[in-house]
């Protein structure tokens, strides 16, 4: 099988056999999926396996993959590794989908500035790896990464402004609360500022909606973006505010019981989130998350947390 995020995903059917497809495949050819296959207590055919297979197995059928995404492993546990056999995979799930939600940044370009200093300070982050790739591909002069030079980002902002330049600042919670509480005046309200999630330690966990106000009355930003993506996945979900997720059309999010993964939950619920990712197709494309969240009846979702039983890693310190 190959991903192709061009392919005919609004189309159930279409969607419905791929899925089944890469399944089969997967359950063939991955050995630690086709042992677990718990396809049988599934309603739908397909199953879900624990998103903790990538800390716990190696998900790859080649002795050089191409590239290898580490989780940040806060807490001591043991980092989840996410091994992409091929990056063109990877790379092609990451334009199509910015581009399926910011179609005219990625067209005209659009100077990224990220502030993403926990993540800077180790090697193998997806996040990372993600923002250099977008600035490679249509980052505008002036792009960079941050760790805590504020002002020297705050006058980068400026200068963007003064170019007449769309500006996206992506971070993540902690680094983007120190950042505007040191702004000497709020930046123009068309900037986006775009939160991966993630306190890491840092700070008290606050719910999103509290993020955002801290985030919008002391920027001068209307609304924040937010970003749900981990190591587990090589496809992303966007917010363009209020902390409501949509996933690009190949990307597929339900929810089911906490207590019983193969209860599916309806709109409004609150449950474990469950994810299908084709581009995840030499690795696990069914993962059952540790992130608690519901849907919603426009087909977004949003994130709530974590499970009690979960690990705290990385960006899932937030809780909304």
């Amino acid at each position: 099988m190959r991903f192709n995020p061009d392919a005919s995903w609004t189309d159930p059917q279409y969607r419905k056999s791929y899925y089944a497809n890469l399944y089969k495949w997967q359950c063939e050819n991955q050995e630690v999926l086709g042992k677990f296959n718990p396809s049988v207590e599934w309603a739908d055919g397909i199953g879900y396996f624990p998103i903790r297979f990538f800390r716990d197995f190696r998900l790859s059928n080649q002795t050089d993959p191409s590239i290898i995404f580490t989780s940040s492993g806060t807490g001591g546990e043991k980092s989840s590794q996410h091994y992409v056999d091929d990056i063109e995979i990877y790379h092609s799930s990451l334009m199509a989908g910015f581009k399926y939600f910011y179609p005219d940044l990625e067209k005209g370009g659009v100077k990224i500035l990220a502030l993403l200093p926990s993540y800077l300070d180790r090697s193998g982050s997806s996040l990372v790896y993600m923002v250099q790739y977008w600035m490679n591909q249509f980052g505008l002069a002036g792009s960079g990464f941050y760790l805590d030079d504020f002002k020297d980002l705050e006058q980068s902002i400026w200068k963007g402004v003064s170019d007449q330049v769309p500006i996206l600042i992506i971070g993540v919670s902690f680094a983007l609360i120190d950042f505007v509480a040191q702004i000497e005046k709020p930046f123009p309200p068309e900037i986006i500022i775009m939160e991966t999630g993630g306190m890491k330690g840092r700070r008290k966990e606050i719910s999103r909606k509290e993020l955002h106000s801290i985030l919008k009355a002391k920027s001068g930003v209307t609304q924040i973006h937010s970003e749900y993506g981990m190591t587990e996945l090589l496809s992303q979900a966007y917010s363009i505010g209020e902390g409501r997720f949509f996933t690009p059309p190949w990307m597929e999010v339900s929810i089911c019981d906490i207590n019983n993964p193969f209860r599916k939950l309806g709109i409004g619920r609150t449950g474990r989130i469950r994810i299908i990712d084709p581009a995840n197709e030499n690795s696990c494309a069914f993962i059952l998350t540790d992130d608690i969240g519901r849907m919603g009846e426009d087909g977004s979702f949003e994130v709530l947390g974590r499970a009690d039983f979960a690990e705290i890693r990385g960006c899932s310190l937030l809780y909304a």
